[in-house]
């Protein structure tokens, strides 16, 4: 993913690309350079309370098919969207740690909530970008080569998915539409980043994505930072979310993680703006990447949410179902 020719890159520039590397509008660089990223991790404060495992849940069996919409948190962003009979994976990640050396890293504080041999047939797999908690390559290689999914990605993950075993891959620009049997997938913009090498900086893009089917909307916003302009612009193209898969971990310190994370209250502030029926908390309480403890960002959104709001921003359970559209039960 460095600087080997790539098909799905633009061939000029735009408000987002200079011709090399992506980049979010009205930011120059990264917000994590390799400079901060190193002085942050030498001066981590020594007492960092440490992550108790996460309690365990019984296994609760994964429907093949469901005929409404229905979202299982798997863990972090990795989450089985059952829309319409449409089975899509989100970030899959079933690695024990998540670094660029595998047994190496943060370690997950609980199993996948699905466990990888139970999930049900995998129509879709959305990958919001390279980081290694969102993409894993153990992961997209049993996936390529047990269920065969249509990989949807941002431009320039198109060769690395393909080496990995992928058969199908679409690639989309922020705002681009693709379509995927009876899917329309659009990929959005997202205040993030890119990397997974030494000099692959920014040379993928990042994105969320909004899924179209059977009458439903659901937004899954991968990682992201907080803009309000972003979340204007999504809601103004889709009035009508029936759900938002928001993340609200990995947010401390602020100092740092501000440009790239949304901490739980800026999550509220994203789910006031896009207005959606309902939404899903991720990317939390799985692998210690930052410096808030295990149960902060599920205690700071019950803080931030009006009594209101509190029943619709819901904070899953591992491998819970939660159906969000009973019109046709299965």
């Amino acid at each position: 993913m460095g600087d080997a020719p790539r098909p799905d890159l633009p061939s000029t520039p735009t408000d987002h690309f200079d011709g090399r590397r992506f980049f979010y509008p009205g930011r120059a660089e990264t917000p994590c350079r390799q400079r901060d990223l190193w002085r942050w991790l030498i001066t981590r404060r020594a007492n960092l309370v440490a992550w108790t495992p996460a309690p365990r849940q019984p296994r609760v069996p994964v429907a093949e098919r469901v005929a409404g919409l229905r979202v299982t948190w798997i863990g972090h962003a990795t989450a089985l969207i059952q829309i319409a009979g449409v089975n899509v994976l989100t970030d899959p990640v079933f690695a024990d740690t998540v670094s660029p050396l595998p047994g190496i890293g943060p370690k997950r504080a609980h199993p996948p909530g699905i466990a990888y041999g139970d999930l049900p047939p995998i129509d879709v797999v959305l990958i919001s970008h390279a980081h290694y908690d969102h993409l894993e390559a153990a992961t997209i290689r049993a996936l390529a080569s047990d269920h065969a999914p249509c990989f949807v990605a941002g431009l320039g993950l198109h060769v690395w998915l393909e080496k990995h075993g992928a058969a199908r891959v679409t690639t989309l620009d922020w705002w681009q539409a693709g379509h995927v049997g009876a899917l329309t997938i659009t990929a959005t913009p997202a205040k993030h980043w890119s990397r997974r090498g030494v000099f692959d900086r920014n040379r993928v893009l990042w994105c969320g994505y909004v899924i179209a089917c059977g009458g439903q909307h659901v937004y899954f916003a991968g990682d992201t930072g907080y803009d309000a302009a972003l979340f204007a612009a999504i809601a103004t193209r889709f009035p009508d979310l029936g759900c938002a898969l928001l993340p609200i971990g990995a947010y401390e310190p602020r100092v740092f993680m501000a440009a790239q994370h949304m901490n739980p209250a800026e999550a509220v502030q994203a789910f006031e703006a896009l207005a959606p029926a309902s939404a899903i908390a991720i990317h939390f309480g799985t692998f210690r990447l930052t410096d808030e403890s295990r149960e902060a960002p599920a205690r700071d959104l019950a803080a931030a949410l009006s009594t209101t709001q509190a029943t619709r921003f819901i904070v899953p359970v591992f491998g819970a179902p939660i159906d969000l559209d009973r019109r046709a039960p299965d």
